[in-house]
This record gives structure tokens, sequence and C-alpha cells, in this order.
């Protein structure tokens, strides 16, 4: 046969001098892209704090949303034609953290809306969890999108942010809005005594959410163990949520009349946006990362967020809308370190069929905060020794076009 006198072949190759290659026999194919091979990937999967939900504005402005408007009208197109979403209202955004660059390629499987597991809101959009759902029509769930991609691809580290939707976020952020709008300031209806939002911070329900995120973890790992990578060969980053609102007292428009809803977009009374920053968002960010021990997870780092916008939260006393600042558009000069980096909440009445705006993205992290959010990220993957941290702002203006942050 052809190839029974290699040997030779190759001592006359090294004989002369010559590459292997010359000699055509020798030299190993190239391997494809894989578990540990080729380019280095980061891939986010979760919820809307983490697929780019708001990306499309940077700050707010009562007086024209062109003023704030950073990305345009195909600021969620993630088809490959550039042209409209993969998934429906998934608004995976173009300034979404998933994107470090450096050498290294993103990919965001997240979702708005996302929970736990896979279900269809009642408008009739497909959410997919951090699970294997797999409907055999193009449905899937995130872990099983996850273990497709990295059968093929190096995916070094996977960034995860769910379990808000688990509490019950968006119900509890419109409650807490329709008590600050239909109570007067000499009788306020607080939300956070409500028995609708109490539900969600039950010592039965916090644990229940947690399991079902611990459950999460365990279907990443697992699709990450299907597609061929040993625990040791990727990192779980586990994702805290950032505080969207000061607390009352900082809040910069009165609690009485309704400014601090209809010019703000930030209708909570003072009580609420202090029990939002010392009850909820710490107990929603201890079941997130208490989670990762109940999966047993050995590779798993936390980027906390929880204080990463403090001093640029909505309605926060130390920025403004543009008109309120004087700033023209959000490429000012000083516009990231005066506008805001969470989005207003909007209500269906507020807008129309013309808006640019989705009621979706209340309070959500802006463009500006998710390119802060990406350089923490960044860092966190560390040259590929990825580590933790607590993000924060480390000082004013732009660094290669991102907030200057660091991770601590």
């Amino acid at each position: 046969m052809a190839l029974r006198p290699r040997p030779l072949l190759l001592l006359l190759a090294l004989a002369l001098g010559l590459p292997l290659a010359v000699l055509g026999a020798v030299a190993p194919p190239a391997r494809a892209d894989g578990p540990g091979t080729g380019t280095p990937w980061v891939v986010t999967v979760g919820d809307s704090y983490i697929s780019g939900e708001a990306g499309r504005w940077a700050g707010s402005s009562n007086a024209s949303p062109s003023r704030a408007d950073a990305l345009g009208p195909t600021a969620y197109a993630d088809n490959a034609a550039g042209t409209g979403e993969q998934i429906a209202r998934c608004h995976r955004s173009k300034a979404a953290e998933a994107y470090v660059g450096g050498g290294v390629n993103g990919l965001n499987l997240a979702c708005s809306g996302a929970k736990t597991s896979t279900f269809t809101d009642g408008n009739g959009y497909f959410k997919p969890g951090l699970d294997f759902y797999d409907d055999g029509a193009g449905h899937q769930g995130q872990a099983r999108m996850l273990q497709t991609f990295a059968t093929g691809h190096n995916v070094r580290m996977v960034v995860v942010s769910i379990g808000g939707n688990d509490f019950g976020f968006g119900s509890i952020v419109q409650q807490c809005v329709v008590d600050f709008l239909t109570s007067p300031s000499w009788a306020k209806d607080y939300c956070h005594d409500d028995s609708s939002v109490t539900a969600n911070f039950t010592s039965a329900n916090v644990t229940a959410v947690r399991g079902r995120i611990a459950t999460a973890y365990a279907d990443v790992r697992q699709a990450m163990r299907n597609a061929g990578y040993p625990d040791s060969a990727w990192t779980l980053l586990v994702q805290t949520y950032p505080s969207p609102l000061p607390n009352g007292a900082g809040i910069r428009y009165s609690q009485s009349g309704y400014s601090r809803q209809s010019t703000g977009g930030c209708g909570f009374w003072n009580a609420d946006a202090d029990w939002a920053n010392a009850t909820a968002l710490p107990t929603i960010n201890a079941a997130v990362t208490g989670a990762a021990g109940q999966a047993g997870l050995t590779n798993s780092r936390t980027l906390d967020l929880a204080t990463a916008f403090n001093g640029r939260r909505l309605c926060e006393s130390t920025v403004g809308l543009y008109e309120e600042k004087g700033l023209s558009s959000w490429t000012a000069p000083g516009a990231v370190d005066q506008t805001e980096w969470v989005n207003q909440i909007r209500t269906v009445s507020t807008i129309g069929s013309n808006s640019p705006y989705y009621v979706q993205e209340s309070l959500h992290p802006n463009y500006w905060a998710q390119l802060a959010t990406r350089s923490c990220v960044r860092q966190a993957y560390n040259g590929g020794t990825p580590r933790g941290g607590a993000c924060a702002i480390a000082g004013t203006g732009l660094v290669g076009g991102e907030p200057r942050m660091v991770l601590r």
C-alpha cells in the first residue's frame, strides 16, 4: 500500500532538511475548534440583566429620544443579517457585556424575561431558561444552546445572571409604581408590605428559588460536560444584580406630586426604595451566590455588581436627564458622568404606537452600564485565568469607549 514506506519518507525529509509538509504524508491534520482548542470565547446566559435589555439608551431625556439613542433601532437585531432578533423580545443588545474583545470572542445566549426554566409568557413570547428544553421545532433552552455551541468552540468562561424573574422582579416594580401613583403623600400605600410582594420573600420561597437557581447552574455545568469539557477547563462567573435606584434620600425628585414618575420615571416612595436596597436586593443576591455552593460548583467565581452603578443610578441626585444637565446628546463631553446608567420606568400609558421605547426596558442597565459591566467582565476573564471581585466606578470619562471601572 502507498502508506507503508512513510518511515522512509520521514528519514529522507530529515536528511534533506525539508519541512515535513513537503512530502505531504506525515503532518497531522489541523484540529477544528472545540474544547481547549482555538480562539477563546466568553458566553453569557440568563435574563435581561445580562442579555442587554435597555442597551439602546445612553441616559434619559424627556425632550427627545434622539439625545440618548446610542445604538438606534437595530440595537437588538442579533440575527445573521442584522435585521431582527433571533428570538423575539430577548433584546440581546450590541452593547451587551459578552463582547469583551482583546482576542476573545463573545456569544450572547441570554434572553430578557428568562427564568431558570423555559416558558412562554402571557404575550406569546418564548423565554428560554437555563435548561435542556428542545421542542424539535427550533425552540431550545439556553443550556441546550450552550452545549451545541461549546462542542465546536473553545468556551473558557460562561457568565450567568439568573433568578430575578423567579423572584417576580417585573411584578414587584409594577406594584411599587402603582402604589406610588394611586396613593397621596399624606396616606402613602407602600409596596414592600403588600402581600403580592412579600410572598416573594418568605423563607419558603427564597429556599425554593435558590434551589431552582442551583439547578440552573448544574444544567450549565452539565451542558459543558456534555460538550466535552472537564470542570477545570472553564469557569462559571456568577453575576449578582446591581442596585438600580438610590435610597429615598438620594432621589432628586420630591415625593410630593407625581414628578418623581412623570419626569424622572422612578415612581417609588422613599420607604420602598430603602426596602429595595436593604432587603429585596440583598435577599436576591444571597440566593444567587448561595445557589453556587448548593450546586456543588468547583469552578465558579462571583462578579459582584451590587454597588457597581452607585452614583449613576436612576433619579440619583448626582446625575440627571440631558435637558437637566444642559447636554445636547450622549456624545457630548462628560455625558457618561452626568447622566443615568439605569433606564426610566415606563408604563403602557406613556408609550404610544410610534414610541421607540419598550416597557420591558424599565429599570435596566442602559448603554453606559452595559459597557461598564463589560469592562468588569473583561477584568474578571483576566487573560484566561478568571477571577471574581466587586465591580465599581473607578473615575470619570471613557477609556476605549467604556466607562472607567475597576474589579476589586
